[in-house]
């Protein structure tokens, strides 16, 4: 099993600190993060946000790059409909080159309505244009030149230098049910969701031809807070996550798929959802076991810090989780 550590540099007004501050503070934990044991480093996308959510995660990554040598740096979820195909492709090479070949790339389809309206993207579109966009950058970092034309995209005698370390770069799709699923099958490639999904995705892998025996997932199970005293630090965290559930359960909702339901409207309201565990070492690896045991998965990540939460507070959090929860679940197989 494979451990990780989730970034989206939100920076709510609450937190009173700067952007710049914020950064360098994460930077840091990311290098401490190496150096206790996690493997993988994942950054999250969202544009337009009153609280800094990460809006160009090549650049950050390409920093991490800079800073670490063994962790995997990964988009989950790169918005895939916002960016040219060739020209990201161009920065995942480039990112790749920088980390020697440790670059994971996570696109997915995107569905806030503030991000479609705003880049003037028909989302009734999504689909079909991260595909074709998925497609695409497959072929610029494995072929010489190529040409290719789909429904959203057409180009001819394509040249994309320099070709990434990574031939190529190992693609996961953000999915959690139904067509995206299928889409992850469709191209063979990893999934970044539930660990639930693991039938259906395994199935459709069957149905369009690809390797079904060891289906690629990566899971987060529940928004993990790893502690010595559950009630103490819960008491202190739980304003960050209603803050945090509050602005997915209304995006998702305003997108007409309400995966979170409502927005919960007080501390009861959240804690009766079940989605966050504020929980002892033990806990944790009780509950991260039996998802694991429910539908097997090969990477786990995290959200390493709730929106506003204090560098040092969730500095203890992940420490404590590298030095129990890892070793404790490390055997698991891929």
């Amino acid at each position: 099993m494979k451990f990780g550590l989730w970034y989206d540099f939100r920076n709510p007004a609450s937190a009173n600190r700067s952007s710049a501050l914020l950064y360098a503070e994460t930077l840091e934990q990311i290098k401490l993060a190496e150096q206790l044991g996690y493997d993988d480093i994942w950054l999250s996308e969202h544009h337009f946000m009153d609280d800094g959510y990460l809006p160009s995660m090549l650049p950050m990554a390409a920093a991490i790059a800079a800073i670490t040598t063994k962790v995997n740096i990964g988009t989950n979820i790169l918005l895939m409909p916002f960016h040219d195909p060739i020209r990201l492709a161009e920065d995942c090479a480039v990112v790749d080159i920088l980390s020697n070949g440790r670059f994971i790339f996570g696109p997915a389809v995107g569905y806030r309505l503030e991000e479609f309206a705003t880049f003037n993207i028909d989302r009734r579109f999504r689909g079909s244009i991260t595909e074709e966009a998925i497609e695409i950058m497959l072929k610029c970092w494995t072929e010489e030149e190529f040409s290719y034309h789909g429904k959203h995209f057409q180009y001819d005698n394509v040249r994309c230098t320099p070709k990434p370390v990574q031939r190529p770069i190992p693609v996961w799709i953000g999915a959690v049910q139904g067509e995206a699923i299928r889409r992850a099958a469709r191209l063979g490639v990893g999934l970044l969701g539930a660990a639930p999904s693991r039938p259906e995705y395994t199935a459709a892998l069957q149905e369009y031809n690809k390797e079904s025996d060891h289906p690629r997932i990566g899971a987060a199970t529940r928004w993990l807070f790893c502690s010595d005293d559950p009630e103490r630090d819960w008491a202190r965290l739980r304003p960050h996550a209603l803050y945090q559930l509050q602005n997915y359960a209304s995006w998702f909702k305003a997108a007409g798929q309400p995966n979170f339901g409502d927005p919960p409207v007080d501390y009861a309201d959240l804690e009766s959802r079940g989605l966050y565990l504020c929980g002892t070492p033990e806990q944790i690896i009780a509950d991260i076991q039996s998802t694991y045991d429910a539908s097997p998965f090969e990477r786990h990540f995290y959200w390493a810090a709730w929106p506003g939460m204090d560098m040092e507070t969730s500095t203890r959090g992940m420490q404590l989780f590298a030095e129990k929860v890892i070793p404790a679940l490390r055997h698991l197989p891929e």
